[in-house]
C-alpha cells in the first residue's frame, strides 16, 4: 500500500517504512509521532482511491526520528560585472526526519 501525501507545498509518495525529509514545524517538545492528513491518493495492489482534492479520512502517521537535522551548505554568489560588486551568502536549511509507521484508509 502506498500513499501520495502533501506537505508545505510538496507532494510525496510514501509507503509504510519509508524515511522521508519534511519542513520544520512547530512540534511539542515531548513530540513522537506526526499526522498527516492532507492525504490526495491511496493505492494498493490494483486498486487506487484518489481524493477531491483529499481523501476523506485517511492519513498517515509517522514516527519522528530526528527532530531537527539541517541540509547541505548552499552557497550562492551575487556578481555584477565591471562593478566591483560582489557578495557570497549561504543556506542550510532545517528539516525534520520521519519514518512512516501506517497508513490509514
Amino acid at each position: 500500500m502506498y500513499a501520495i501525501i502533501e506537505d508545505s507545498g510538496q507532494q510525496f509518495r510514501v509507503s509504510e517504512g519509508d524515511t522521508l525529509q519534511v519542513d520544520v514545524r512547530e512540534l511539542a517538545p515531548d513530540a513522537k509521532q506526526i499526522e498527516f492528513d492532507r492525504v490526495l491518493l491511496i493505492g494498493s495492489e490494483g486498486n487506487v482511491k484518489v481524493g477531491t482534492p483529499t481523501v476523506e479520512g485517511a492519513k498517515v502517521v509517522a514516527d519522528i526520528v530526528d527532530a531537527e537535522s539541517k541540509g547541505p551548505k548552499l552557497h550562492v554568489y551575487y556578481y555584477r560585472r565591471r562593478k566591483h560588486s560582489r557578495s557570497k551568502v549561504g543556506h542550510r536549511q532545517k528539516f525534520i526526519e520521519v519514518r512512516v509507521s501506517k497508513i490509514v484508509a
